[in-house]
């Protein structure tokens, strides 16, 4: 985690009216209180584990990037710009279905309306049903299931024509 997520996180507790927001990742513990005239941010980095060392005899050749591999990711992502994407408006844990014997909410090419729901993020042990606020075909789902997502993550992409 960067110092800009940790920024914008600190931004959203604080325009959430939260007083005390804990998190905790692999590496990393944050807490945010807020409410009285200084915020307060703790942030622990755990200790990364010391990887075993290898005595190598030659130098071990590190492969380059190549150029193609950038020309394809701006491709991917021209075609993708088209699209308009759905994005969490919660930190939380995703889920396409409302329950584990249930039906996902949207499937890639089904046509959603504003309104309809097309997943769940839990936040805080609270389900929050997230609605579309376009019309249009699901082109692409962005995220797996049961997976931890940020605020304004992209979840959904979908072609409004």
């Amino acid at each position: 985690m960067d110092i800009k997520e940790i920024q914008s996180l600190i931004k959203f507790v604080a325009k959430s009216g939260a007083s005390e927001v804990k998190l905790e990742m692999e590496d990393i513990k944050i807490t945010i209180k807020t409410g009285s005239e200084t915020p307060e941010t703790t942030i622990i980095q755990a200790p990364v584990a010391a990887a075993p060392q290898m005595i190598a005899q030659q130098p071990v050749p590190v492969a380059q990037p190549t150029a193609p591999v950038a020309s394809t990711n701006e491709t991917a992502t021209e075609d993708d710009s088209k699209y308009i994407t759905i994005k969490s408006p919660i930190i939380g844990t995703f889920y396409r279905k409302p329950s584990p014997d249930k039906p996902n909410f949207a499937e890639v090419g089904t046509e959603v309306k504003v309104g309809d729901t097309v997943c769940i993020i839990e936040a805080m042990k609270l389900f929050n049903e997230i609605e579309s606020e376009i019309s249009g075909k699901v082109v692409k789902v962005l995220v797996d299931d049961s997976t931890p997502v940020e605020f304004d993550q992209p979840l959904f992409l979908v072609d409004p024509s």
